[in-house]
């Protein structure tokens, strides 16, 4: 009987228990489905620290070259470094790692040449149905006269931190002492390779590579997986802390007192150096839960701010359709046109660093003119019935004097002062709520009028 692989396909990539929902087996499938979708005629695969990665990652490059497709493995590396070997190589590539998810699950993330990402409808679908077709009778047999593919092996990692590098002027920074917490992912393989020479005390945190997460989780979104590298930050009197998630491809910032910086801040800041790497003038990139600081920020420095949906497929169509220079999510995403479009958290962090580096004051003081408002954080109430929850959100607002309404993403409501989002979750029964306000006395009565109608 053919598999059901609707769990651990999901949106943007494949994700599951190894080996209860998927094995080698079914990864070789994968490797014969992805060229088959793709058309390819050669590829490159990476893989992430997690103990599965190597055998995954090794059956998905044997179904592959089993059709003829030369393979390049570029071995242990970071998400952003698979979209590097992607764009440079102009191969389609497939990143195996679960990002932040515990030890047991595994996964991977799919990209055609120059790192355009692969998602339901772009391909992921089709791929899905093929293993599930195979899974039952084996790969069709391969052609009478098939050569197999080569697999050769490549270091990327010098080349990708060249071209970051060349992307960011670093020349005039100061010495900064600078707290690093790689979570055991794969920062701790990318962090001394990309700062290699600049004038960084470097203070490593977690930098042993350990897929079974020792320490703390590798999401820096959670504010209890911060908590070592704000500690740190503090003892060492260190100018900065930057953490970063599994795979290393986004990056948090913590200031100089310890306090995590907002990612809009972060993209407000980086949009602000990217408009002026592009002499003043391109369009930006921002979702809807990103704050009012950013469209703002982007206008004042000359650029055109576009506002889409969660979610970086949505954000790289958009990059791709608009012609944007850079793209930034609440979640710590950052996209860049001069990387293909792909995400890279190392790119932004080396932003930080000479923006900082490139003046006297601390971070704190630096990123205050991109922090302007109050905000809530992502805030998740659990609830049995999303949809109604929302039109009780809806029917409460909808009538209100000077309070607008929109839909581009679950529900945003928006008045002079304040505005919030509530959108479900896509994989849980969850609503997301995100608020932001001109001062804390008005955000909190937002936040809470918001709650108690979600949690009704």
């Amino acid at each position: 009987m053919a598999a059901d692989l609707s769990n651990i396909v999901k949106a943007y990539d494949v994700r599951g228990v190894v080996p209860d929902e998927w094995d080698e087996s079914l990864a070789e499938l994968f490797g014969a489905a992805f060229v088959e979708v793709t058309s390819a005629t050669a590829i490159v695969i990476g893989h992430d620290m997690r103990p599965s990665s190597p055998g995954l990652s090794a059956a998905f490059a044997r179904g592959a070259a089993a059709r003829g497709v030369d393979v390049t493995l570029i071995g242990l590396c970071s998400t952003d470094q698979l979209y590097y070997a992607s764009g440079s190589l102009d191969l389609p590539g497939a990143m195996f790692t679960a990002s932040h998810n515990p030890a047991k699950y595994n996964g991977i993330k799919l990209c055609r040449a120059g790192a355009a990402p692969v998602g339901q409808d772009t391909g992921l679908s089709q791929i899905r149905e093929l293993v599930e077709q195979w899974s039952d009778t084996g790969a069709p047999a391969i052609p009478a006269g098939t050569v197999p593919g080569t697999v050769t092996e490549q270091d990327s990692l010098p080349g990708y931190a060249a071209h970051l590098r060349g992307l960011v002027d670093l020349t005039a920074i100061r010495p900064l002492k600078v707290v690093v917490d790689a979570g055991n992912g794969m920062g701790g393989h990318t962090v001394p390779t990309v700062f290699e020479g600049l004038p960084l005390d470097l203070v490593p945190m977690y930098f042993e590579l350990d897929g079974t997460f020792p320490n703390h989780e590798a999401n820096p979104l959670d504010p209890k997986n911060i908590v070592d590298l704000q500690a740190r930050v503090r003892a060492e009197g260190a100018d900065l802390g930057i953490a970063f998630d599994g795979d290393a491809d986004r990056c948090f910032i913590v200031d100089e007192r310890g306090e995590g910086v907002s990612p809009s801040a972060i993209t407000a800041l980086v949009a602000a150096r990217e408009l002026a790497r592009n002499g003043g003038t391109g369009t930006v990139i921002h979702n809807l839960i990103t704050s009012w600081s950013v469209p703002e920020v982007v206008r004042e420095n000359g650029g055109t701010p576009v506002r889409t949906r969660v979610g970086h497929s949505f954000i790289k169509e958009e990059m791709a359709r608009t012609g944007a220079i850079f793209g930034g999510e609440h979640s710590a995403h950052y996209y860049f046109k001069d990387f293909w479009n792909a995400d890279t958290g190392m790119l932004a962090a080396l932003h930080v660093l000479a923006a900082l580096g490139g003046q006297d004051g601390p971070l704190s003081e630096l990123v205050a003119s991109y922090d302007r408002y109050a905000g809530s954080g992502e805030i998740n109430s659990t609830v049995d019935d999303q949809v109604g929850r929302v039109a009780a959100v809806k029917a409460a607002f909808r009538d209100a004097e000077g309070v607008e309404l929109d839909e581009l993403d679950g529900l945003t409501v928006t008045a002079a002062d304040w505005w919030f989002n509530v959108r479900a979750s896509n994989t849980e029964p969850l609503l997301r709520l995100n608020v932001e306000a001109r001062d804390e006395a008005t955000l909190a009565k937002v936040r809470d009028e918001a709650l108690a109608l979600i949690r009704a």
